[in-house]
């Protein structure tokens, strides 16, 4: 389906919905692009919450505190002040398109508690707060005439002016023009124009061997934004979440920060709770430090897990306040109110991205980034639990204005270039594909976890250079399906990560490496740009 629009959104998360609908109450034809179904989203996987001022006893200066911590101090100061205090006003604007927050008898809030958070300032629905937010998003979207969802189409690339040869790419003078998107079910590769792409895609967790994140979580807009000489920054803190459910299959479902929040305790397989030995706010500390703790203790005893103690919670409190995490537990053979939950770490978000600031802007006119695949400064080097889908909907709000007067710019008419497919056939032997996207995943776990060295990182760049080129010969010679493009983005979102880390010198926040454990004075991001 090939046509023109005001504006394209590439995500259908939080971010993607939000920026979209802003889009069109200015007025603006806007299309959603989302690989599969319209609800398939990292936000619909959200589990604990949005952290935001809304208590008597809590503050803007306390949240503005704990994420700063949480950040180690790699956090732009501006853009955490301007978040945490555009907060009150978007979540009563998610409350208006129809999200319904768990409230107590008194009426008010029932606020959650998550690790690095002083006070209780997690909205929830219970533990499905993502799915929440999504379907009274998709609600209002629908309602929205301007609006085009296109389900089952993949982003293939970016087109801009520097792709076509009309300017640097990247660089001063360059400009989205819009992008080529493959219908997934036709196999057909169209070209939509606009004069603003947005960039909602996401995480990158599945080029991790063990993810919390869903299979649509393949870093397309980091790469795409990439390959369109957007600068990438900050790669190597990928936050690993400390508790997802071990199961033999390798699958690993969440197990919300929220669960400590309401008093579980993290216990070695002899029961012995551990976390008061490694911070001062034990079961409560950051993600980071958690995670570190949990995979050094099972390094010590040798065991392929930790347990997640949630017995002593009153009876039938696990089941009402976590009804999706108890399914989850429950199907893999786990009582959590009679046993301990068998948990370990797994890739869960990712700190760094395309570099924006807070209106989302990118570094090439028209080009936007919200959400996972953006970085503005807030989250630093570590995440604070729950403040993801709060900076999701203040740069959506704050980005639709900027994006709207682009897209109201005179445009040249300038035809973009089609697709071309040449003279390739469809690939001949597809196991090349699953062989490459499981080493990839593989080598990035042992090489590239939750604690480096410098031999570790050499070696997963050694691999992931054989691997791109086996990629790149098979892209140029195949038509592109699904599959092949993904594994596309993802061996070069494993460039980025490596790349960053290396340049790295020092541990800090969610990157930590044995050759260098001390922290550098002065805090410093890494990036990456595409030379022409």
């Amino acid at each position: 389906m090939d046509g023109s629009f005001d504006a394209v959104v590439v995500g259908s998360g939080i971010g993607g919905l939000s920026f979209a609908l802003k889009l069109a109450e200015a007025g603006l034809s806007v299309a959603i692009v989302t690989k599969k179904t319209k609800s398939d989203s990292n936000t619909n996987w959200a589990q604990g919450g949005i952290a935001c001022v809304t208590a008597p006893d809590d503050t803007l200066a306390e949240h503005v505190r704990d994420t700063l911590a949480a950040g180690d101090g790699l956090c732009d100061r501006a853009v955490v002040e301007a978040v945490v205090a555009a907060g009150p006003a978007r979540v009563r604007e998610l409350v208006d398109w129809g999200v319904e927050f768990e409230r107590g008898a008194d009426g008010a809030h029932d606020l959650g508690r998550e690790g690095g958070h002083g006070r209780r300032r997690i909205l929830h629905a219970r533990d499905m707060t993502g799915r929440a937010i999504e379907s009274a998003l998709l609600r209002a979207v629908a309602a929205r005439p301007a609006v085009r969802m296109l389900e089952h189409h993949l982003a293939v690339d970016l087109v801009t002016d520097g792709k076509i040869g009309r300017a640097e790419p990247g660089r001063s003078g360059d400009r989205v023009r819009g992008l080529h998107v493959l219908d997934t079910r036709s196999g057909r590769v169209s070209t939509l124009g606009a004069p603003v792409v947005v960039l909602a895609t996401g995480g990158v967790g599945q080029v991790y061997l063990y993810t919390t994140n869903p299979d649509i979580a393949t870093g397309d807009g980091i790469a795409m934004a990439h390959r369109a000489g957007a600068e990438v920054r900050d790669m190597e803190f990928v936050q690993f979440h400390p508790t997802a459910l071990a199961t033999p299959d390798g699958r690993r479902a969440l197990v919300s920060e929220a669960v400590r929040g309401e008093g579980a305790v993290l216990r070695d397989l002899a029961g012995r709770a551990f976390m008061a030995g490694f911070h001062p706010q034990a079961d409560l500390a950051p993600r980071d430090v958690v995670a570190r703790a949990i995979d050094a203790v099972m390094k010590r005893d040798g065991s392929p897990h930790v347990l997640l103690d949630a017995t002593a919670m009153p009876a039938g409190r696990f089941a009402a306040r976590f009804p999706a995490i108890h399914a989850s537990c429950l199907a893999a053979g786990v009582d959590p109110a009679a046993s301990p939950i068998p948990v370990v770490p797994a890739a869960h978000y990712l700190c760094g991205g395309i570099a924006t600031d807070l209106a989302g802007r990118t570094a090439i006119r028209g080009l936007f980034a919200v959400g996972e695949c953006a970085c503005t400064g807030l989250h630093g080097a570590n995440r604070l639990a729950s403040n993801s889908l709060l900076e999701a909907v203040v740069v959506a709000h704050d980005g639709a204005a900027a994006a709207a007067a682009v897209a109201r710019e005179p445009r040249d008419g300038l035809a973009l270039p089609a697709w071309v497919d040449g003279q390739v056939g469809d690939p001949d032997e597809r196991v090349v594909l699953s062989h490459n996207w499981d080493e990839l995943r593989r080598a990035m776990w042992d090489y590239v976890g939750i604690v480096r060295t410098d031999k570790r990182l050499a070696r997963a760049a050694s691999r992931i250079r054989t691997l791109a080129e086996e990629v790149r010969e098979h892209y140029w010679n195949h038509r592109v399906e699904p599959r092949l493009l993904e594994l596309r983005n993802l061996v070069l979102v494993a460039e980025l990560i490596v790349t960053c880390a290396q340049q790295r010198r020092e541990s800090r926040g969610l990157h930590f490496t044995s050759d260098h454990p001390a922290k550098l004075p002065e805090a410093r991001h890494s990036s990456v740009r595409r030379t022409p």
